[in-house]
C-alpha cells in the first residue's frame, strides 16, 4: 500500500459530512454527467458509476430525477466543475474542486476561506503540478477476492494500485471493499472491467494524490489548517478538497 492508501485513510470519509451533503455533492456530479454524456446509463460510464455510488448511500429517487432534469433545464442552473488552487499558512498547497452555476460567488467564498486563516488564492497551475489526477473504483467484497490475482488482471488496463479497505460503523459492523487506483485516462477500461467480470461497483471518480513529500506540521498549525480544510468543504458548491499535510494520526 502506498501513497495512495495513506491519503485516503486521513480523508476517506471526512469530505461526506452529513447525509444532506452526501445528497447535494451527488447531486451535482449526476448532473454534470448527464450534461456530458446524456442521461442514458448504458452509453454513460461516468453516470454508471455515480448512480451505483447514490444507491450505496441511499440517495432519495427524487433527488436523482432532480439533478438529470437540472442537466437540460437551462432554467435552474448551469453547473460547471472548477479547480482553484492556493497555499493554505505554513506553506501547505491546496487543490480545491467545485461543482457551481455562479463562479463569481464561488471564487469570492473560496478566496475568503483562505484570506480568513492566513492563506492566499492563487492563480492556475500554481499547485496543481503536486497532485496527480487519479481515477479510483470502490467494488464490495461480500466473497473473498484474491487481491493479487485481481491486480495482475488490471494491470492491462490501467491500474496502479489495488487494496483492501475494512471500515467500521457505530455498531462495531464491519464492511469491506476493495480500492482500485488507476491513471486519469484508464477510468473507462477499468470500470469495464469491473462491470463485464461480475464485481459490484460501489463508487467511481476520480481523487488528486500528492506527488511531493507531504508537510509535517505542529498541532497548533494542524489546528488552523483544518479550520481552513473544514471551512471549504462546508461550502455547498465545493465538492472535494485537496492538500499536501502530512495525515493526522487519528
Amino acid at each position: 500500500m502506498g501513497r495512495a492508501f495513506e491519503f485516503r485513510k486521513e480523508r476517506k470519509m471526512k469530505r461526506w459530512g452529513h447525509m444532506a451533503r452526501v445528497f447535494t455533492k451527488l447531486g451535482k456530479e449526476i448532473t454534470i454527467a448527464v450534461k456530458n454524456g446524456g442521461s442514458d446509463v448504458t452509453g454513460n460510464p461516468r453516470l454508471r458509476a455515480l448512480m451505483a455510488e447514490a444507491r450505496a448511500e441511499q440517495m432519495p429517487k427524487e433527488n436523482i430525477e432532480r439533478a438529470i432534469k437540472k442537466a437540460t433545464d437551462k432554467s435552474l442552473g448551469d453547473f460547471k466543475e472548477l479547480v482553484y488552487e492556493g497555499y493554505g499558512p505554513f506553506g501547505i498547497a491546496y487543490l480545491v474542486e467545485a461543482a457551481t452555476d455562479n463562479n463569481t460567488r464561488t471564487v469570492a467564498n473560496v478566496r475568503s476561506y483562505f484570506t480568513k486563516c492566513g492563506g492566499t488564492l492563487g492563480t492556475s497551475g500554481s499547485v496543481s503540478f503536486m497532485f496527480d489526477h487519479k481515477c479510483v473504483f470502490r467494488i464490495k467484497e461480500d466473497k473473498p477476492i484474491d487481491i493479487e490475482e485481481l491486480e495482475l488482471e488490471l494491470i492491462d488496463y490501467g491500474a496502479e494500485e489495488i487494496f483492501e479497505q475494512v471500515e467500521v460503523d457505530e455498531n462495531d459492523e464491519e464492511t469491506k471493499t476493495i480500492m482500485i487506483y488507476g491513471s486519469y485516462e484508464s477510468y473507462g477500461s477499468i470500470q469495464k472491467y469491473i462491470e463485464e467480470n461480475g464485481y459490484e461497483l460501489v463508487s467511481g471518480g476520480f481523487e488528486r494524490i500528492p506527488n511531493v513529500d507531504l508537510k509535517e506540521v505542529t498541532d497548533e498549525q494542524r489546528a488552523t489548517l483544518d479550520k481552513l480544510t473544514n471551512l471549504l468543504e462546508d461550502d455547498e458548491d465545493v465538492t472535494h478538497v485537496y492538500c499536501t499535510m502530512v495525515p493526522s494520526e487519528e
